[in-house]
C-alpha cells in the first residue's frame, strides 16, 4: 500500500510540474501532455528500475533527453544508490550509473 501512495503522489508532482512547465512556457507542449503519450506508464518504469537495479525507488522524473522522452529513477540498493533511465516508450533501461557521494560536504560546511 505504501508503494502506490508514493507512486500516487510521484505521479501528482509529475502532473504540476508538468502544468507549472507548461504555463511558463506558454505554446510549448506540456510534460503532462507528453506523459499522457507515453507507452510506458511511471508504474511500469519503476518496477523496471527497481527490479534493474534491485532496490526501492525513491524519486522519478519524466524528462525530454537526447535520446526521446524517458524516466530516471533512483533505485537504492542497500547502501548504493543508482540512477536508471528507462525509455519511455519501450520500457527498457537505457542506462544505470551509481551516485557517488561527495564525502567533503561536511568539511566544505565548517569553512
Amino acid at each position: 500500500m505504501y508503494r502506490n501512495t508514493t507512486l500516487s503522489l510521484i505521479g501528482i508532482a509529475i502532473a504540476a510540474a508538468g502544468a507549472m512547465a507548461y504555463a511558463a512556457k506558454g505554446s510549448v507542449e506540456s510534460d503532462t501532455l507528453a506523459i499522457s503519450k507515453a507507452k510506458v506508464q511511471l508504474a511500469q518504469a519503476v518496477t523496471v528500475a527497481e527490479q534493474h537495479a534491485q532496490g526501492k525507488a525513491v524519486r522519478a522524473e519524466y524528462e525530454n533527453s537526447k535520446q526521446g522522452w524517458l524516466y530516471d529513477v533512483e533505485v537504492v540498493s542497500g547502501a548504493k544508490v543508482f540512477d536508471v533511465r528507462v525509455d519511455a516508450d519501450k520500457g527498457t533501461v537505457i542506462s544505470s550509473t551509481e551516485d557517488k557521494v561527495d564525502h567533503d560536504d561536511d568539511h566544505d560546511k565548517q569553512d
